[in-house]
Protein backbone atom coordinates (compact mmCIF):
# COMPACT_ATOMS: atom_id res chain seq x y z
CA UNK A 1 0.00 0.00 0.00
CA UNK A 2 3.00 2.37 -0.18
CA UNK A 3 3.56 3.97 -3.21
CA UNK A 4 5.63 7.10 -1.27
CA UNK A 5 9.03 6.24 -2.99
CA UNK A 6 11.22 3.49 -4.53
CA UNK A 7 13.99 4.38 -1.91
CA UNK A 8 12.12 2.32 0.96
CA UNK A 9 11.80 -0.92 -1.26
CA UNK A 10 13.73 -4.08 0.12
CA UNK A 11 16.57 -5.11 -0.94
CA UNK A 12 16.35 -8.01 -3.90
CA UNK A 13 17.37 -11.31 -2.36
CA UNK A 14 19.71 -11.81 -4.86
CA UNK A 15 21.46 -8.90 -3.41
CA UNK A 16 21.26 -9.88 0.18
CA UNK A 17 22.68 -13.42 -0.63
CA UNK A 18 25.84 -11.88 -2.05
CA UNK A 19 26.12 -10.33 1.25
CA UNK A 20 26.32 -13.11 3.40
CA UNK A 21 28.96 -14.19 0.19
CA UNK A 22 31.10 -11.51 1.13
CA UNK A 23 31.00 -11.80 4.31
CA UNK A 24 34.49 -13.68 4.79
CA UNK A 25 37.92 -11.96 5.12
CA UNK A 26 39.43 -10.49 2.47
CA UNK A 27 41.39 -6.97 1.41
CA UNK A 28 39.99 -3.93 2.88
CA UNK A 29 38.73 -0.89 1.03
CA UNK A 30 38.75 -1.51 -2.67
CA UNK A 31 41.40 -3.97 -3.13
CA UNK A 32 39.26 -7.26 -2.43
CA UNK A 33 38.23 -9.35 -5.20
CA UNK A 34 34.69 -8.16 -5.54
CA UNK A 35 35.50 -4.66 -5.90
CA UNK A 36 38.56 -5.55 -8.84
CA UNK A 37 35.90 -6.80 -11.41
CA UNK A 38 33.62 -3.97 -11.14
CA UNK A 39 35.64 -2.35 -13.96
CA UNK A 40 35.49 -5.64 -16.13
CA UNK A 41 32.09 -6.09 -15.46
CA UNK A 42 30.57 -2.75 -16.36
CA UNK A 43 33.53 -2.31 -19.19
CA UNK A 44 31.48 -5.27 -20.76
CA UNK A 45 27.91 -3.98 -19.95
CA UNK A 46 28.72 -0.63 -22.03
CA UNK A 47 30.63 -2.10 -24.45
CA UNK A 48 33.88 0.17 -23.90
CA UNK A 49 36.91 0.45 -20.76
CA UNK A 50 35.43 2.18 -18.10
CA UNK A 51 36.28 2.71 -14.48
CA UNK A 52 33.89 1.87 -12.18
CA UNK A 53 33.63 2.96 -8.31
CA UNK A 54 31.32 2.19 -5.49
CA UNK A 55 29.38 4.56 -3.58
CA UNK A 56 27.19 4.41 -0.78
CA UNK A 57 24.67 7.42 -1.74
CA UNK A 58 23.44 8.55 -5.04
CA UNK A 59 24.03 12.33 -3.63
CA UNK A 60 27.87 11.15 -3.42
CA UNK A 61 27.87 9.81 -7.03
CA UNK A 62 26.50 12.66 -8.51
CA UNK A 63 28.87 15.20 -6.65
CA UNK A 64 31.94 13.44 -6.90
CA UNK A 65 31.00 13.03 -10.53
CA UNK A 66 30.73 17.07 -10.70
CA UNK A 67 33.80 17.46 -9.04
CA UNK A 68 35.56 15.55 -11.72
CA UNK A 69 34.11 17.51 -14.38
CA UNK A 70 33.79 21.09 -13.38
CA UNK A 71 36.46 23.65 -10.99
CA UNK A 72 35.47 25.43 -8.44
CA UNK A 73 35.21 28.79 -10.19
CA UNK A 74 33.18 27.05 -13.06
CA UNK A 75 29.60 26.01 -14.03
CA UNK A 76 27.25 23.13 -14.17
CA UNK A 77 23.99 23.53 -16.41
CA UNK A 78 21.04 21.80 -15.03
CA UNK A 79 17.30 21.83 -15.12
CA UNK A 80 15.97 23.86 -12.45
CA UNK A 81 14.00 20.45 -11.19
CA UNK A 82 17.28 18.17 -10.99
CA UNK A 83 18.05 16.68 -8.32
CA UNK A 84 21.18 18.07 -7.94
CA UNK A 85 19.53 21.63 -7.61
CA UNK A 86 16.32 20.49 -5.63
CA UNK A 87 17.38 17.48 -3.18
CA UNK A 88 20.72 17.64 -2.26
CA UNK A 89 21.13 19.85 0.60
CA UNK A 90 24.07 21.85 -1.62
CA UNK A 91 26.50 18.88 -1.58
CA UNK A 92 27.54 19.76 -5.21
CA UNK A 93 28.81 23.18 -4.72
CA UNK A 94 30.14 21.34 -1.53
CA UNK A 95 32.52 18.79 -3.31
CA UNK A 96 33.01 21.17 -5.99
CA UNK A 97 34.31 23.44 -3.59
CA UNK A 98 31.75 26.03 -4.42
CA UNK A 99 31.21 25.32 -8.78
CA UNK A 100 27.43 27.07 -9.60
CA UNK A 101 24.85 25.53 -10.25
CA UNK A 102 23.24 27.28 -13.64
CA UNK A 103 19.70 26.30 -14.40
CA UNK A 104 17.62 26.10 -17.07
CA UNK A 105 14.14 24.83 -17.97
CA UNK A 106 12.31 22.49 -19.95
CA UNK A 107 9.06 20.10 -20.04
CA UNK A 108 8.92 16.87 -18.08
CA UNK A 109 12.45 18.58 -16.04
CA UNK A 110 13.85 17.69 -19.81
CA UNK A 111 16.88 20.28 -21.14
CA UNK A 112 17.13 20.30 -25.05
CA UNK A 113 20.26 21.79 -27.04
CA UNK A 114 18.15 25.37 -27.09
CA UNK A 115 17.97 25.33 -23.55
CA UNK A 116 21.49 24.77 -23.15
CA UNK A 117 22.92 26.62 -25.54
CA UNK A 118 20.77 29.93 -23.73
CA UNK A 119 22.54 29.41 -20.73
CA UNK A 120 25.55 29.74 -22.34
CA UNK A 121 24.72 32.50 -24.39
CA UNK A 122 23.83 34.43 -21.66
CA UNK A 123 26.96 34.18 -20.19
CA UNK A 124 29.82 36.80 -21.23
CA UNK A 125 33.53 35.34 -21.94
CA UNK A 126 34.93 37.20 -19.11
CA UNK A 127 36.14 36.47 -15.41
CA UNK A 128 33.94 38.50 -13.83
CA UNK A 129 31.13 35.36 -14.40
CA UNK A 130 30.94 32.01 -13.85
CA UNK A 131 31.75 30.30 -16.92
CA UNK A 132 29.91 27.05 -18.03
CA UNK A 133 32.15 23.87 -17.50
CA UNK A 134 29.93 20.87 -17.01
CA UNK A 135 26.33 19.64 -18.05
CA UNK A 136 24.49 17.81 -15.91
CA UNK A 137 21.01 15.52 -17.02
CA UNK A 138 18.60 13.28 -14.81
CA UNK A 139 17.44 10.17 -16.85
CA UNK A 140 14.99 9.13 -15.85
CA UNK A 141 13.94 12.27 -14.81
CA UNK A 142 12.63 13.45 -11.15
CA UNK A 143 9.04 13.61 -13.33
CA UNK A 144 9.57 9.80 -14.67
CA UNK A 145 10.31 11.24 -18.71
CA UNK A 146 13.17 9.54 -20.36
CA UNK A 147 15.82 10.84 -22.39
CA UNK A 148 15.99 9.02 -26.02
CA UNK A 149 19.53 8.20 -27.14
CA UNK A 150 19.30 10.77 -30.07
CA UNK A 151 18.21 12.97 -27.24
CA UNK A 152 21.41 12.74 -25.45
CA UNK A 153 23.63 13.12 -28.42
CA UNK A 154 22.02 16.10 -29.37
CA UNK A 155 22.84 17.51 -26.43
CA UNK A 156 26.16 15.94 -26.19
CA UNK A 157 27.25 17.65 -29.28
CA UNK A 158 26.39 21.16 -27.99
CA UNK A 159 28.46 19.86 -24.86
CA UNK A 160 31.40 19.11 -27.09
CA UNK A 161 31.17 22.19 -28.91
CA UNK A 162 30.91 24.01 -25.94
CA UNK A 163 33.91 22.36 -24.14
CA UNK A 164 31.68 20.82 -21.22
CA UNK A 165 31.82 18.01 -19.47
CA UNK A 166 28.59 15.57 -19.30
CA UNK A 167 27.23 13.96 -16.33
CA UNK A 168 24.04 12.02 -16.14
CA UNK A 169 22.34 11.40 -13.17
CA UNK A 170 20.76 7.71 -13.52
CA UNK A 171 19.31 7.08 -10.07
CA UNK A 172 16.61 5.75 -12.26
CA UNK A 173 19.08 4.47 -15.26
CA UNK A 174 17.25 1.41 -14.94
CA UNK A 175 13.98 2.68 -15.51
CA UNK A 176 15.12 4.84 -18.53
CA UNK A 177 16.85 1.49 -20.05
CA UNK A 178 13.65 -1.05 -19.68
CA UNK A 179 11.93 1.59 -21.35
CA UNK A 180 13.60 2.86 -24.50
CA UNK A 181 14.91 -0.77 -24.98
CA UNK A 182 18.15 0.41 -26.08
CA UNK A 183 21.87 -0.74 -25.47
CA UNK A 184 23.62 1.06 -22.40
CA UNK A 185 25.79 2.36 -24.41
CA UNK A 186 23.87 4.16 -26.59
CA UNK A 187 22.37 6.21 -23.71
CA UNK A 188 25.51 7.25 -22.09
CA UNK A 189 28.90 7.54 -24.00
CA UNK A 190 28.16 6.96 -27.38
CA UNK A 191 25.80 10.03 -26.81
CA UNK A 192 28.48 12.21 -25.22
CA UNK A 193 28.11 11.16 -21.77
CA UNK A 194 31.57 11.58 -19.63
CA UNK A 195 30.46 10.06 -16.12
CA UNK A 196 27.11 8.29 -15.06
CA UNK A 197 25.67 8.26 -11.84
CA UNK A 198 24.50 4.41 -12.23
CA UNK A 199 21.32 4.00 -9.52
CA UNK A 200 20.87 0.96 -7.97
CA UNK A 201 19.18 1.30 -4.35
CA UNK A 202 16.13 2.30 -5.72
CA UNK A 203 16.31 -0.73 -8.01
CA UNK A 204 16.77 -3.60 -5.46
CA UNK A 205 19.67 -2.25 -4.30
CA UNK A 206 20.93 -1.85 -0.40
CA UNK A 207 23.39 0.73 0.26
CA UNK A 208 25.91 0.87 -3.26
CA UNK A 209 25.45 2.77 -6.21
CA UNK A 210 28.17 3.29 -9.23
CA UNK A 211 30.31 6.00 -10.51
CA UNK A 212 30.77 4.88 -13.89
CA UNK A 213 33.24 7.02 -15.98
CA UNK A 214 33.82 6.67 -19.27
CA UNK A 215 36.92 8.76 -19.16
CA UNK A 216 39.21 6.70 -17.33
CA UNK A 217 41.62 8.87 -16.14
CA UNK A 218 38.45 11.03 -14.45
CA UNK A 219 38.58 8.57 -12.14
CA UNK A 220 42.25 8.93 -10.55
CA UNK A 221 41.63 12.25 -8.81
CA UNK A 222 37.87 10.96 -7.68
CA UNK A 223 39.97 8.34 -6.05
CA UNK A 224 41.38 10.94 -3.95
CA UNK A 225 38.64 12.74 -3.29
CA UNK A 226 36.04 9.93 -2.39
CA UNK A 227 38.46 8.80 0.74
CA UNK A 228 38.60 12.72 1.76
CA UNK A 229 34.69 12.87 1.26
CA UNK A 230 34.35 10.46 3.86
CA UNK A 231 32.84 7.36 1.12
CA UNK A 232 35.98 4.63 1.48
CA UNK A 233 34.74 1.96 3.40
CA UNK A 234 36.51 -0.06 4.97
CA UNK A 235 34.94 -3.20 3.91
CA UNK A 236 34.17 -2.05 0.35
CA UNK A 237 33.48 -5.63 -0.52
CA UNK A 238 29.67 -5.65 0.95
CA UNK A 239 29.07 -2.58 -1.67
CA UNK A 240 30.96 -4.28 -4.73
CA UNK A 241 28.82 -7.74 -4.21
CA UNK A 242 25.84 -5.59 -4.08
CA UNK A 243 26.41 -4.25 -7.57
CA UNK A 244 27.89 -6.98 -9.29
CA UNK A 245 24.91 -8.97 -7.83
CA UNK A 246 22.66 -6.71 -9.58
CA UNK A 247 24.31 -6.85 -12.93
CA UNK A 248 24.54 -10.62 -13.20
CA UNK A 249 22.12 -11.61 -15.50
CA UNK A 250 20.85 -8.67 -15.98
CA UNK A 251 18.85 -8.28 -12.72
CA UNK A 252 18.91 -4.72 -12.73
CA UNK A 253 17.01 -4.66 -16.07
CA UNK A 254 14.58 -6.75 -15.18
CA UNK A 255 13.66 -5.25 -11.62
CA UNK A 256 13.36 -1.62 -14.13
CA UNK A 257 11.31 -3.35 -16.28
CA UNK A 258 9.05 -4.55 -13.65
CA UNK A 259 8.92 -1.29 -12.21
CA UNK A 260 8.12 0.28 -15.63
CA UNK A 261 5.10 -2.13 -15.47
CA UNK A 262 3.33 -1.41 -12.73
CA UNK A 263 3.40 2.15 -13.57
CA UNK A 264 2.13 1.94 -16.56
CA UNK A 265 -0.78 -0.12 -14.84
CA UNK A 266 -1.08 3.24 -13.13
CA UNK A 267 -1.04 5.52 -15.51
CA UNK A 268 -3.66 3.67 -17.54
CA UNK A 269 -6.06 3.52 -14.54
CA UNK A 270 -5.41 7.91 -14.04
CA UNK A 271 -6.60 8.51 -17.65
CA UNK A 272 -6.73 12.45 -18.68
CA UNK A 273 -5.28 13.11 -14.63
CA UNK A 274 -2.01 12.78 -15.69
CA UNK A 275 0.23 15.04 -15.85
CA UNK A 276 3.59 13.98 -17.72
CA UNK A 277 3.37 10.58 -20.16
CA UNK A 278 4.47 7.30 -17.96
CA UNK A 279 7.88 6.43 -19.24
CA UNK A 280 9.04 5.37 -15.90
CA UNK A 281 7.90 3.65 -12.76
CA UNK A 282 7.22 7.55 -11.28
CA UNK A 283 3.51 8.76 -11.96
CA UNK A 284 2.03 12.22 -11.39
CA UNK A 285 -1.36 12.86 -11.49
CA UNK A 286 -4.12 15.74 -10.18
CA UNK A 287 -6.19 14.85 -7.49
CA UNK A 288 -7.86 17.44 -5.22
CA UNK A 289 -7.35 17.49 -1.59
CA UNK A 290 -10.30 15.81 -1.02
CA UNK A 291 -9.46 12.82 -3.57
CA UNK A 292 -6.06 12.70 -1.79
CA UNK A 293 -7.50 12.22 1.59
CA UNK A 294 -9.95 9.29 0.00
CA UNK A 295 -6.77 7.26 -1.29
CA UNK A 296 -5.01 7.69 2.08
CA UNK A 297 -8.06 6.41 4.03
CA UNK A 298 -8.40 3.81 2.03
CA UNK A 299 -4.24 2.83 3.19
CA UNK A 300 -2.54 4.06 0.44
CA UNK A 301 0.67 6.06 0.79
CA UNK A 302 2.30 8.60 -1.87
CA UNK A 303 3.54 12.04 -2.18
CA UNK A 304 1.75 15.40 -2.34
CA UNK A 305 3.21 16.89 -5.42
CA UNK A 306 2.30 20.83 -4.50
CA UNK A 307 -1.26 21.94 -4.93
CA UNK A 308 -3.85 19.22 -6.36
CA UNK A 309 -0.69 16.82 -7.94
CA UNK A 310 0.49 13.45 -6.17
CA UNK A 311 3.27 11.34 -7.14
CA UNK A 312 2.61 7.89 -7.03
CA UNK A 313 6.40 5.51 -7.41
CA UNK A 314 6.58 1.60 -7.76
CA UNK A 315 8.86 -0.46 -6.87
CA UNK A 316 10.96 -3.43 -8.12
CA UNK A 317 9.11 -6.29 -6.13
CA UNK A 318 5.67 -4.56 -5.83
CA UNK A 319 3.30 -7.14 -8.27
CA UNK A 320 0.50 -6.65 -10.04
CA UNK A 321 -1.51 -7.78 -6.89
CA UNK A 322 0.17 -4.88 -5.07
CA UNK A 323 -0.95 -2.42 -7.42
CA UNK A 324 -4.29 -3.08 -8.83
CA UNK A 325 -6.02 -2.03 -5.71
CA UNK A 326 -4.59 1.23 -5.99
CA UNK A 327 -5.32 1.51 -9.41
CA UNK A 328 -8.89 0.78 -9.38
CA UNK A 329 -8.98 2.92 -6.55
CA UNK A 330 -7.68 6.00 -8.54
CA UNK A 331 -10.18 5.00 -11.49
CA UNK A 332 -13.21 5.03 -9.13
CA UNK A 333 -12.42 8.45 -8.05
Amino acid sequence: MRFFSDNAAAAHPAVLEALAAANSLDTAYDGDRWSKQLDGVFSGLFETEVRALWIATGTAANSLALAALCPPFGGVICHGEAHINVDECGAPEFFTHGAKLLLADGDGAKLSPDAVEAVCAGIRNDVHQVQPRALSITNATEYGRVYTPDEVAALGEVAKRRGLGFHMDGARFANAVAHLGCSPADLTWRGGIDALSFGFVKNGGMSAEALVFFRPELAEATLYRRKRAGHLFSKGRYLAAQLLAMLKDDLWLHNGGAANRGAAMLGQAAGDRLIHPVEANEVFLRVSADEAAKLRALGFDFYDWGPGAARLVISWDQDEAAIRPLAEAIAAL
